[in-house]
């Protein structure tokens, strides 16, 4: 019996589709080898990516944090990946009948990825082009010898008398073409590996506070499945846009403080740690939390006052916003007011729960703004600070939508039982967490179903900086329940409970919990 065949046309646009993709992965695995052979010359695919965070539209990050959480920057990445592959396949059934075409858009995506690596603060200019020089040659090469391949002359015809592409072409197609794939795959892994590895290491141990941070007694309830008073660096969450952690190298950093100061100050990290040196607890928020969720943590940092370094430059009146400036040019914006009320404590820190600073979450230096969401605030990796006003900048979220003034919100978050799990009857303990930064915790309260609201039992607060534990016991019965949380702050202001989206400045919203007993 005659094997069924496909239709010819269809055959070959296929096979010139997967030429086209292999060749642009070709393409993309040479620039991201040598991206971490060479320092200087940038990653394709994040270059790319950068420009697509610079370009996005308002409420992007809201819903990309939604869906990702903190894997936002891996699917951007698989994005960008997966865009240049399906114009790879594009490419590959043009160059059936046009070639030349096909090579010069090859070129100009070249062109445009090299471009996009030029803004990149750790790029070398002249690299970046010899870099996009091979990605070009690597991918029009792979795309000549695998078009060839798709090319071989047709072999017998088929019942409807049209000639068909014989077996062994397609073979060798696969053969050759997978291999190519295969070996991109690794050379891109390879290179990713590598260029990670280029990151200065973080040496140095931290210097000795003056002041410092004690965690009382009662500070943790200490239960199964609820979440630690303060958060391991490892488990810290991570929201910000650098693609790639910046590679800051520590002995050459600086610190440049200037626009409405009395006098320009550049600080080096030795002279930054000159002044006295202070320990505290803060809780840090991101502004795409939503309710319930984990994109907060509370972490014991070491480091100088911010108004210590800014008494350095003199600060002249008039100036109404302070700008932190991050060495990849991100900037958050935040009033100088706040900064300057004196109960609270804005710090630059270089340490992190008794280590120094983790490189993702700043090296080697960072501001921490207790009380402000950190989009407007939490600038890592921090080179400039900038003194200007309210009206004459924004900040880099303010443009996408979202408020240019942003104090965190009273909320509070169930962590025992989790959405959706089955615990069994009897004794059973709620638990979570409440924060209402800069104003403390003064109450939390319990409903379950429809019943009354009942108060729990706090955490001793380490400060109104940070955030609390509370915990309820609770007789558990058999069958389908809910249990929601509110919380009240140091005020005597009870949290919103209509539930809003995070933008423009923070989710409201009680936070509720169904669950099975029995």
């Amino acid at each position: 019996m005659t094997q069924p065949v496909s239709p010819p046309m269809r055959t070959s646009r296929w096979a010139a589709a997967f030429a086209g993709l292999v060749a642009v992965a070709t393409a993309l695995a040479t620039g991201e080898l040598l991206a971490g052979l060479v320092p200087g010359v940038p990653s394709p695919i994040l270059a790319v990516g950068r420009v697509v965070i610079d370009l996005q539209p308002p409420g992007a990050k809201e819903l990309v944090v939604s869906i990702f959480g903190t894997a936002d920057k891996l699917a951007l990445e698989v994005l960008v990946l997966a865009v240049a592959l399906v114009i790879g396949a594009g490419l590959g059934i043009l160059a059936r009948g046009r070639p030349g075409i096909a090579a010069a858009v090859v070129g100009g995506f070249v062109v445009i990825g090299v471009g996009a690596g030029l803004q990149a603060p750790d790029t070398q200019p002249a690299l970046a082009v010899l870099g996009g020089v091979a990605e070009f040659a690597a991918g029009t090469t792979a795309l000549d010898r695998l078009m060839r391949v798709v090319a071989t002359s047709p072999g017998p015809a088929s019942p409807g008398g049209t000639a068909i592409a014989p077996d062994w072409s397609r073979r060798m197609l696969l053969v050759r073409g997978g291999g190519l794939a295969v070996a991109s795959l690794a050379a891109g892994a390879i290179g990713r590996v590598l260029l990670d590895r280029q990151r200065v290491p973080v040496t140095g141990g931290l210097p000795v506070p003056g002041v410092d941070a004690e965690l009382p007694a009662g500070a943790d309830l200490g239960l199964e499945g609820l979440t630690p008073i303060v958060v391991p660096n490892e488990d810290f969450y991570r929201i910000d846009t650098a693609l790639l952690v910046p590679n800051v190298d520590r002995d050459t950093w600086r610190l440049r403080i200037h626009g409405l100061v009395e006098r320009e100050v550049s600080l080096a990290y030795a002279d930054l740690l000159a002044l006295p040196v202070i320990e505290q607890y803060v809780t840090i928020a991101c502004v795409s939390n939503r309710v319930g969720g984990d994109l907060i943590g509370n972490a014991r940092w070491t480091g100088v006052r911010l108004r210590d370094v800014l008494d350095l430059a003199g600060v002249r009146e008039g100036a109404s916003q302070l700008v932190g400036r991050s060495v990849d040019g991100w900037t958050a914006g935040m009033p100088v007011s706040w900064i300057m009320e004196p109960e609270r404590e804005p710090m630059i820190a270089v340490g992190m729960n008794g280590a120094p600073l983790p490189r993702q979450h700043g090296f080697p230096a960072r501001l921490i703004v207790p009380g402000l969401y950190g989009y407007v605030s939490a600038t890592k990796w921090l080179s400039e600070l900038e003194l200007t006003t309210m009206e004459a900048f924004d900040g880099y979220w303010v443009p996408l939508g979202w408020a240019k003034e942003a104090p965190i919100l009273t909320q509070s978050r169930i962590d025992r039982p989790r959405r959706g799990s089955s615990i069994p009857a009897g004794p059973f303990t709620f638990a979570g967490m409440a924060w209402a930064m800069d104003r403390g915790i003064s109450k939390v309260e319990v409903q379950v179903d429809d019943g009354e609201w009942r108060e729990a039992t706090l955490s001793t607060a380490i400060s109104d900086t940070t955030w609390v534990q509370w915990q309820l016991d609770w007789e558990a019965t058999p069958g389908d329940h809910r249990v929601t949380v509110r919380a009240t702050d140091g005020t005597g202001e009870i949290q919103t409970e209509t539930a809003t989206r995070p933008d423009p400045d923070g989710a409201r919203g009680w936070h509720s919990v169904s669950f099975k007993v029995g």
